[in-house]
């Protein structure tokens, strides 16, 4: 028999390979349009990296664009396609602010310790001028490179010996070319390329801003005198670079830089109150452990905030787990119906809500004293402002334990529940035996980031007490606070902002919280596998 009757190689022929599928045309426009998108972000935000000359920032843009173009436009490394995305909102969005914040917590970060030594000397310089016998004067026009309500204001002078037009803010000053600009008979500038001019009015409603702005010179800065005038004041404090210090033209007085601090301080110890931004090291950790007036309200409000999230989770879960079993029963009527009343709290905003209740304990006109016929002052005291921001938070978090708890319940068989009938055991001891441990597998997980979750209530207290009420001698730490609007207290209080501090106690309660979480979660894959 040949080869060819018997189908051997010699006669068989190579199977052309199936074709590839037709690439999506939508699919196609879609990837081209998101790798341009991604490209034109890319080149803006390159621009203010090169102006700031931030150039580490701007080798991770660039590295990074380049991935995702070899990434999206080769057709290997097809996992990463779809990790991609999710990997780089991740960073930009929780990895990136938690390293700035804790980078931020050894830094002297805040009100005074904003900027660049060289940006306060010229703080310094600028906010000492005075206007002396002899200073030039100058034709002035408000005006703003953006909205005339909001935009960065602008000074345009003119100078009345030599015609110069020079545009001023903060930064300094700089000339303006004549062909730019259109300048009044009176030396006012009535129109420049580039710059929006403010009206009367429009100059009226921001003149606190327009007294307070100064454009630094070589020998003091320019300063308003009205809406149309300008002089160039003198500096009663001066930066010497011989001493690296500030001296007072008048009384030759000195503050000596301190590069540990960030300040220019005295020989007495008094220290200007503007500053620059140094690291300070562990010393904002520190502080909250070593300083009596800090460490005892810190720790204080930390015991708080444990027995608050405590509170809150236990009661809401107690609470809403007996109206799951309450309505879990098929003897009960109209189920349906209580349960959509049950979680009406939950469906409501609960910033709203807040508001309400903290009327609610109002002591003169609140519904609660009215109700019971009490004259109780709830915010008043320690013990009663405690109680209500409680009673509060059970309220609102009650409904949330209800449907997970009803959810959880109608997972488990009633066949292990009619089991332990038969076997003699009572409706408790069912529920303590088999149906709480088998709830407690589901609804750990949930109780756990409930307790996160109230840890960190910052509306469950700014929006009924404030964090009221606080003791005469520490105004900024109140009996209600949780270590959350202790911390914005701190960071954006009218005392004066502290970001460094506050980052500070931002990484401790981050760290408090991934403990609990940690063990609690621990737990939890312990009582899995003793329920497996």
């Amino acid at each position: 028999m040949t080869a060819t009757m018997l189908g051997g190689p010699a006669t068989r022929q190579a199977r052309p390979a199936p074709p590839e599928p037709a690439k999506s045309v939508v699919g196609q426009v879609a990837k081209a349009l998101l790798l341009g998108l991604t490209i034109a972000i890319a080149v803006w935000a390159a621009f203010p990296l090169i102006e700031n000359e931030i150039w580490i920032g701007l080798a991770i843009l660039v590295v990074t664009t380049a991935a995702l173009l070899y990434l999206y436009l080769t057709p290997r490394h097809v996992p990463l396609k779809y990790l991609a995305p999710g990997t780089i909102l991740l960073i930009l969005f929780q990895v990136f602010p938690v390293l700035y914040t804790a980078s931020t917590a050894f830094t002297n970060f805040g009100d005074g310790h904003r900027g660049s030594k060289q940006e306060a000397v010229v703080a310094i310089q600028t906010a000492s001028v005075t206007q002396v016998p002899g200073s030039q004067q100058y034709a002035l026009t408000v005006a703003t490179t953006g909205d005339p309500a909001t935009g960065p204001l602008v000074f345009l002078v003119t100078d009345p010996a030599t015609r110069q037009v020079s545009a001023g803010n903060a930064d300094g000053l700089k000339g303006l070319p004549a062909g730019e600009v259109t300048v009044g008979s009176t030396g006012r500038i009535t129109a420049a390329s580039g710059y929006t001019i403010l009206n009367a009015g429009q100059a009226s409603r921001r003149s606190a801003e327009i007294t307070a702005l100064a454009v630094p010179t070589k020998g003091g800065a320019i300063r308003s005198s009205g809406l149309s005038r300008a002089y160039e004041g003198k500096a009663g404090r001066a930066f010497d670079e011989r001493c690296d210090c500030i001296r007072d033209t008048t009384t030759g007085q000195t503050w000596t830089a301190n590069e540990k601090v960030g300040a220019f301080v005295a020989a007495d110890g008094d220290r200007l109150a503007q500053g620059w931004r140094v690291s300070v090291g562990l010393s904002n950790f520190t502080r909250v452990l070593t300083d009596s007036a800090i460490a005892t309200p810190f720790l204080r409000t930390l015991v708080w905030n444990f027995a608050f999230a405590l509170a809150s989770t236990g009661g809401t879960f107690v609470l809403g787990l007996l109206l799951a079993m309450a309505l879990h029963s098929p003897r009960v009527r109209g189920r349906t119906a209580y349960r959509v009343l049950l979680v009406l709290p939950y469906a409501m905003p609960s910033f709203a809500m807040l508001l309400v209740w903290r009327d609610m304990f109002n002591t003169d006109f609140g519904l609660i004293n009215n109700l019971f016929g009490s004259d109780v002052d709830w915010f008043g005291g320690s013990a009663s402002a405690r109680l209500a921001v409680i009673l509060v938070q059970l309220w609102l978090g009650y409904p949330y334990m209800f449907l997970v708890a009803t959810g959880a319940l109608q997972a488990i068989p009633r066949e292990l529940s009619e089991a332990s009938r038969i076997d003699g055991a009572s409706a408790w001891g069912g529920f303590r035996r088999i149906t709480l441990p088998l709830l407690m597998v589901a609804l750990t997980p949930l109780l756990i980031s409930s307790f996160a979750f109230n840890f960190n209530n910052f509306n469950a207290i700014y929006l009924t007490t404030e964090g009221a009420p606080f003791p005469a001698d520490n105004p900024a730490n109140g009996a209600t606070d949780l270590l959350i609007t202790y911390t914005y207290r701190i960071a954006f209080g009218g005392g004066g902002a502290q970001y460094g501090y506050a980052a500070a106690i931002s990484i401790f309660i981050f760290l408090i919280v991934a403990v609990v979480s940690a063990i609690s979660f621990r737990r939890t894959r312990h009582l899995e596998e003793v329920h497996a």
